[in-house]
């Protein structure tokens, strides 16, 4: 039986932003019932004053990008409608004309890609990469045209945890992205395989990313100290300045709420005296990275983190929990992190910042600032959300053998790579790379059909990543997780898996790039097929920093 979800919180019919300094309000909910969620997602935009856009997705015109709830084994049915309409003709001109060939594997009838288009990609989730599953390849949803139903199978063996959705158009991700497109999925199940999260409450943040709404306004200087300099790259974006303050290039908003520089008005929350809870965070910026600490009398405070990326972390053999106390977590571009909040006293000064992130020479300036004000105080409202169950421990699927404990079939090594587009012209726009050892370098190309890399499934293979460029990368590979095993050559043992990665810059004369080495899992069938594998700040991305995988059927003994 296919149910209609009921759907929680009141927002805005489209895609209004809250006020600056606001109270936190918590994405509405659609959760799955009898196995099963069905929902039509509209897919809008609006012009700022200021001529920016935004973008959102809305239910029958009462919810602003809900936050789907599933089960292991439910299914998703949702249709995708495009209502965007009015976006710049600077942006639309600058993409248009860009036609995929055609292809067997095309999702829709229509493979044309403009600032107009969109789709949906389901990050971190193994689900097939095939028409109306995760095919982000060939699906394109025209404005104003016919809508498109996904109609997904949660594996039965899906890892309870975070994951999202957001639109995957090659040359038009960045944008959409940045404008606010963009919702979280919850997999239950977080307290079957790690008690110390059953029972409580939890608070679903996200933090998005946006172009400054105050792009004129000049950094707040410190008495005595002047304030940097602002410079700029090729692509207008604020260049890092190594101080950790200054003018960052872009802002950031909780829950929509945004802490515009330079007053960084930041977002209120308030919560319950004494009482642990379980925060789901999400970074789903564009291009911007988080490095978060939840300060109390401006003194750090330990979180217990229990998931990445949607993958809970293995219990330690010595102590059998799998939890580990951090005093801050660094998060890309799509990364997410799962933990436990221990209960704060009643009337303490509490806030959620972001640290200050070095993205080297040739990268944005991420800045320290806040995200949000925190009162502690016993009338707290809910958090919308319902605490986490209370049953019996214990997964409800048998686990695979532990990724670490497998042995590679094969080694490969990528590397990030960036050049001007006009070698003469160094202040010309940047072309992106990402490429395998061996072959060419060259710009992600939407007509060819030809893979980079081919992998057989069953297999697991190790991938060494190299930063050949000034700036920070974050690998992600659709589809699958990973583990990492070495970082720039020092071997790691970490409990836990992740979908997105680091990758430190090259600091333009040591003899050895900066280099991560992962354990790709490709043991999974249902990942059979072509997908993706890219640089998750989405304007590199955008930019051809993206290859092809192909995972092909492992032959009949």
């Amino acid at each position: 039986m296919i149910l209609f979800f009921a759907i929680s919180g009141a927002w805005a019919q489209t895609c209004t932003r809250p006020e600056p300094g606001s109270a936190v309000q918590y994405p509405p909910e659609a959760r799955s019932q009898d196995g099963s969620l069905r929902l039509e997602l509209h897919f809008h935009n609006e012009a700022r004053s200021d001529g920016q856009q935004i973008y959102c997705y809305t239910y029958d015109g009462v919810a602003q990008s809900p936050t789907l709830r599933l089960h292991p084994g439910d299914h998703l049915h949702l249709k995708l409608v495009n209502d965007a309409a009015g976006i710049a003709e600077t942006t639309a001109t600058r993409h248009a004309g860009h036609k995929a060939a055609a292809s067997p594997r095309a999702c829709t009838s229509d493979e044309t890609m403009n600032a107009f288009t969109t789709n949906l990609h389901f990050h971190g989730m193994t689900i097939p990469p095939k028409c109306h599953q995760d095919e982000v390849l060939h699906t394109f949803v025209q404005a104003k045209g016919e809508s498109f139903e996904y109609n997904i199978e949660i594996p039965g063996d899906a890892e309870p945890g975070l994951y999202w959705y957001h639109p995957h158009v090659h040359g038009f991700s960045n944008g959409q992205v940045l404008g606010g497109a963009s919702g979280a999925i919850i997999i239950e199940g977080m307290e079957k395989v790690n008690p110390l999260v059953a029972g409580l409450p939890e608070r679903m943040l996200i933090v998005r990313d946006q172009n400054l709404i105050h792009p004129d306004a000049q950094p707040v200087a410190s008495p005595g100290v002047p304030p940097p300099i602002v410079l700029r790259d090729a692509e207008g974006d604020i260049l890092n300045n190594g101080t950790g303050e200054g003018k960052p290039a872009k802002d950031l908003s909780l829950n929509y709420v945004v802490a515009a520089f330079p007053e960084y008005k930041a977002a209120s929350m308030m919560v319950p005296p004494m009482k642990r809870e379980l925060w789901r965070l999400l970074n789903a910026s564009a291009i911007t990275y988080l490095d978060l600490q939840l300060l109390v009398d401006d003194r750090p405070q330990l979180l217990g983190v229990v998931a990445l990326d949607g993958a809970p972390l293995r219990p330690n053999p010595r102590t059998h929990e799998a939890v580990v106390w951090m005093s801050h977590i660094l998060l890309p571009p799509a990364g997410r992190a799962e933990f436990i909040v221990k209960g704060l006293r009643e009337g303490a000064k509490a806030s959620l910042v972001t640290r200050a992130v070095d993205t080297g020479p040739a990268g944005e300036n991420d800045p320290t600032r806040p995200l949000a004000e925190i009162q502690v105080h016993s009338e707290a409202p809910s958090t919308t959300s319902l605490p986490l169950a209370t049953g019996q421990n214990g997964r409800n699927h048998q686990e695979k053998v532990w990724l670490g404990s497998v042995a590679a079939a094969h080694e490969r090594k990528l590397y990030f790579s960036e050049t001007p587009e006009d070698p003469s012209n160094p202040n010309s726009r940047t072309k992106f790379f990402i490429t395998v050892e061996g072959q060419t370098p060259a710009q992600f190309d939407p007509n060819s059909e030809t893979p980079n890399i081919v992998v057989q499934q069953g297999d697991v293979e190790d991938w060494i990543i190299e930063n050949r460029t000034q700036e920070l990368h974050a690998f992600h590979i659709h589809q699958t997780h990973f583990l990492l095993t070495e970082w720039n050559g020092i071997p790691l043992d970490e409990p836990m898996l992740r979908d997105t990665i680091n990758v430190g810059y090259w600091d333009g004369h040591s003899p050895q790039y900066p280099s991560v080495k992962l354990r790709i899992d490709f043991r999974d069938p249902q990942i059979i097929g072509t997908f993706v594998y890219h640089c998750h700040l989405l304007e590199h991305e955008d930019g051809g920093m993206m290859g092809t995988i192909q995972v092909v059927p492992r032959p009949p003994k």
